[in-house]
């Protein structure tokens, strides 16, 4: 049930974001919306850097490897849906409208979908995710 839920979640995440792409509501001239967006990406690089070489799967199931929890998840346990987070809020709040809320919203369901899926499967596959996770918050540092 988990691996249909978690992809279900990808399909959100990624139809959300190639519908606000496909109605031009993803990039502003706005700073308000440049700055966060700029962080964003500058988050998944680091967050794609610290977790190495390991491939992506469609369902949220771990990889091989080990716990990762240095670079940005010292900090937060997802740091990748994080990002893709900020950088729909940003797009969001740069074009506003009811059609620009309804496809954020779709991304942010698809990634939380996704980050409850896979903490499931990491706690199943690192006993010490538990620990890590008592330490760390989901998508915000000290916060949630």
């Amino acid at each position: 049930m988990l691996k249909p839920l978690s992809i279900s979640g990808y399909l959100c995440m990624v139809g959300g974001l190639v519908a606000l792409i496909a109605t031009h509501n993803v990039l502003s001239p706005s700073p308000f919306a440049i700055v966060p967006q700029a962080l964003a990406v500058a988050l998944m690089l680091w967050a794609r850097v610290t977790f190495g070489r390991r491939s992506f799967h469609l369902a949220a199931n771990p990889t091989e490897g080990g716990l990762v929890t240095t670079g940005p998840y010292r900090f937060i346990r997802h740091p990748i849906y994080a990002s893709v987070c900020l950088f729909t809020i940003a797009s969001v709040a740069a074009h506003g409208g009811w059609t620009t809320l309804a496809l954020g919203a779709l991304v942010m369901a698809g990634a939380l979908t996704r980050i409850f899926c896979e903490e499931k499967f990491l706690k199943m596959r690192y006993p010490e995710y538990s620990k890590y996770a008592a330490q760390t918050r989901r998508l915000v540092p000290f916060v949630f």
